[in-house]
């Protein structure tokens, strides 16, 4: 599928607000509602963007591991696809040759990261080595837009689109019914007002003032799964970085002003900066790795990987 101009505008339009009306996209962007829904029918059609909802673990009591799986190359595809099928995994990629899995596991329970990584994945034949860390802090990733993929539109656009939301540091309990409706936006960001109501039992009115709430405290937010190759960038590598604790804010912080970074967190374990880089090919990925990253001396180690197949996009399966 060829992405024009419009398509990106479109796409950049979603990433500020993921659930902006289309006719509120439209005047924008000065097209119809019409035209901005079939665009966006198509983008998702065409596996090219989809708009997703997620919760912010920090907020509603649950912890996202990183989590890196060395398996025997004939089980890497079955291995890394039964991981994808499961509620609350997200990147599932294979790395190295396919020897490796990467992928984040968000627990919603104290119980589930144990059945995961103590009991299932270790008895799972020719599984080598599992190695979770837990994500203590996300510099770039979580809501965010990346300049290099999406800079479509001007800063009054941007304004215009933007939600008001007051971000808080409360901790949310969710309930069945919330975790019901955030299934369904999991599935689909821009499920209408109906679907949610049922899903969870509540009315209409109920569903939306509960949606609006989780979303403006930050328990919730939206974000748009995108194929970076559909837009030109073909190159996508896992990097791994080791720095002083007392360099770890400084640093995550000068990697996501990178245009070339896409992810970065600090992590648990000695590689405590974890990041995904981006670029059009592997000759601009060198050239990244060997000026912006290498100016960083703060880093003491670094390990790259380039992400050979992906399995599931944030929470899009892929086909």
């Amino acid at each position: 599928m060829e992405v024009d101009e419009i398509d990106r505008a479109l796409i950049h339009a979603l990433e500020v607000d993921g659930r902006a009306p289309f006719n509120r996209i439209g005047e924008v962007l000065g097209l119809s509602d019409q035209t901005v829904a079939r665009r966006y029918r198509r983008l998702r059609a065409e596996s090219v963007a989809r708009v997703v909802g997620q919760t912010a673990p920090w907020r509603v009591g649950q912890v996202r591991w990183y989590l890196r799986i060395r398996v025997e190359p004939s089980v890497a595809v079955s291995v890394a696809t039964s991981l994808a099928r499961r509620p609350g995994t997200y990147w599932v990629q294979m790395n190295s040759g396919g020897t490796e899995i990467t992928c984040v596991a968000q627990a919603v329970s104290a119980e589930e990261p144990d059945n995961l990584l103590l009991r299932q994945l270790p008895r799972t034949p020719r599984v080598i080595d599992v190695t979770a860390q837990s994500v203590l802090n996300v510099f770039l990733g979580d809501e965010a837009v990346y300049p290099s993929l999406v800079s479509a539109l001007t800063p009054d656009q941007v304004a215009a689109l933007r939600p008001a939301l007051s971000i808080t540091d409360e901790t949310i309990n969710l309930d069945d019914a919330d975790q019901r409706m955030l299934a369904v936006l999991e599935r689909d960001g821009r499920a209408g007002i109906a679907e949610l109501a049922k899903a969870t039992g509540w009315s209409e009115s109920r569903a939306r003032r509960r949606l609006d709430f989780l979303r403006e405290c930050g328990a919730f937010y939206l974000d748009v799964d995108l194929n970076s190759a559909a837009l030109g960038f073909k190159s996508e590598t896992q990097l791994w970085m080791s720095v002083a604790p007392s360099q770890i804010q400084r640093t995550g912080e000068i990697l996501a002003s990178h245009q070339e970074i896409a992810f970065v967190a600090a992590m648990t374990g000695a590689a405590n900066i974890g990041a995904t880089a981006v670029c059009r090919d592997v000759r601009e990925f060198y050239r990244y790795l060997t000026t912006k990253v290498a100016s960083l001396k703060a880093i003491q180690q670094i390990e790259t990987a380039p992400v050979i197949r992906t399995i599931k996009r944030g929470a899009t399966l892929v086909t």
